[in-house]
């Protein structure tokens, strides 16, 4: 691995490049600072399917991997660790506040999530937006070494591809937007819809999570620029020549063996015995495992849930709800509203339905390590995933992968992204709370071989389409090779 630069551009000579010749750019390094007992502080590898993805291609080349790394003004020079060049790009408490914390996710994230909550349209967001990818696109061509390959990952970085090739036009850009891509319709409610789209089609592969946002990108491409779309391929022609982008769906997975090794292992079965145990061992355990967003239908589960006590479907005494909601941009208010809004109706349904023995919703605002999260997988009799919008969803994946015993129950959003390889889940529309209150009643009450055939055939989608696989299709294409297929779905 290449030491230190002695200089800030990271070239080693009068050329102008860099010396890495593989680049993963996001808004975050992958790694989190920890402080010891001494305090000390260390780094730790992010958990994630994309550091865990990428980390084998690293391994093998000379990676890089460029990004913020968490802290607001503060300056630190590149480091290495796990075998990975880690640059770090500053960004100021200002950049984090306009840049990430405003467009990125109060106007790029509500209006690629179907308006769900209304998208804000600032101007000077758009300005600190469009001065930290730029800051970016530097750090990158600086870093890359001739020819080098280059992934910029999702929506905090749609204007990298364009400045990086307006940098560096030897390299060979790619493009993955992890969160849904949105209709015409509503993408045309951004004022900056012309930049955004010629930001994309700096890149050679842009990828997406399915093929509707595929197409939802190639009808904004034909709508908002000038260029001749011809299948998956958009001819870009300009004064230095004609070249291609291509659009296409790379739906992402999990770490499968990962997954399978927990589930197997002795001390989070018996942990799972435990959670069972501690909500007083009822007949059905039901589980919900969300980051805390208007996104994931977590009001609606509840809303749901509440009704079917009411109607008297189910008891405290025979099923019990464990809803976990990670901490999530706590700093925004809309996140604070929709926290207060969820705990307050926990709170009224375990007022009306708990006893001494019994609690209705076990509400629990965390994070936890990934050992504790299959824990709670292996407890939960029934998943219910009901995400009013969602790119993929991993949850419902790692909740399959999961059941090595290939049973339980799985129900899904049909909006959510993973809807389209799960299709033996039970599918639902989270807005019809009638409807999602019989697709719980119908996982609840599933008979084991209906169970056990739907599950088996789930778990095989995932382990023949797992993260590292989702990784190499999307480079291979990049590398020139015809765009993959999407992985068979589930009822196949």
């Amino acid at each position: 691995m290449a030491e230190t630069k002695a200089n800030n551009s990271g070239a080693t000579d009068g050329s102008g490049f860099g010396d890495y010749d593989f680049i993963v750019v996001s808004n975050r390094l992958p790694v989190d600072r920890v402080t010891g007992e001494d305090g000390d502080n260390s780094w730790r590898r992010s958990p994630g399917g994309l550091v865990t993805a990428l980390a084998p291609v690293m391994a093998k080349t000379e990676g890089a991997w460029i990004g913020w790394h968490g802290a607001a003004d503060e300056v630190l020079k590149p480091f290495d660790h796990d075998n990975m060049r880690l640059v770090p790009v500053e960004l100021s408490a200002d950049d984090v506040e306009l840049y990430y914390e405003g467009f990125s996710n109060a106007t790029l994230w509500p209006l690629y999530h179907d308006v769900i909550a209304p998208p804000e349209f600032h101007r000077t967001w758009w300005e600190v937006y469009k001065a930290v990818n730029r800051r970016f696109a530097e750090a990158t061509a600086d870093s890359a070494a001739e020819g080098a390959t280059v992934w910029v990952q999702d929506y905090q970085l749609q204007l990298v591809p364009k400045l990086l090739r307006e940098l560096r036009p030897d390299l060979k850009i790619g493009f993955f937007n992890h969160i849904p891509f949105p209709p015409l319709e509503i993408f045309a409610q951004l004022p900056w819809r012309r930049q955004v789209i010629e930001g994309l089609l700096g890149a050679d592969l842009v990828g997406f999570q399915r093929p509707s946002d595929s197409s939802n990108f190639l009808r904004c491409v034909r709508r908002f620029s000038g260029h001749t779309i011809k299948s998956q391929h958009v001819n870009i022609r300009t004064d230095d020549g004609d070249r291609i982008c291509r659009a296409g769906a790379f739906p992402i997975s999990i770490d499968v063996d990962q997954i399978n090794q927990l589930a197997q292992s002795p001390e989070v079965i018996e942990r799972a015995r435990q959670i069972r145990e501690e909500l007083g061992n009822p007949k059905t355990v039901l589980l919900g495992v969300d980051r805390l967003d208007y996104t994931k239908g977590i009001q609606h589960r509840i809303k749901a849930y509440g009704e079917l006590l009411e109607d008297g479907r189910v008891t405290v005494e025979d099923a019990a709800l464990i809803q976990v909601a990670s901490p999530s941009r706590e700093r925004v208010e809309s996140y604070r509203l929709l926290r207060e809004e969820i705990e307050g109706a926990v709170g009224r349904i375990n007022g009306t339905y708990d006893t001494l023995s019994n609690t209705a919703i076990r509400y629990l605002h965390h994070s936890y390590p990934k050992e504790e999260m299959v824990a709670l997988y292996l407890a939960a009799d029934v998943m219910l995933v009901t995400a009013l919008r969602d790119g993929m969803n991993l949850v419902a994946k790692e909740y399959v992968a999961s059941r090595t015993g290939v049973n339980g129950a799985l129900v899904l959003s049909e909006f959510a992204g993973a809807a389209d390889h799960l299709k033996q889940a039970i599918l639902v529309n989270p807005h019809d709370i009638d409807g999602l209150k019989d697709a719980i009643m119908r996982a609840v009450e599933i008979a084991p071989g209906e169970s056990t055939r739907r599950m088996r055939v789930m778990r095989r989608q995932i382990l023949q389409n797992d993260v590292e696989q989702w990784s190499q299709s999307f480079l291979r294409a990049l590398d020139g090779e015809t765009l993959g297929k999407t992985p068979r779905s589930g009822d196949e």
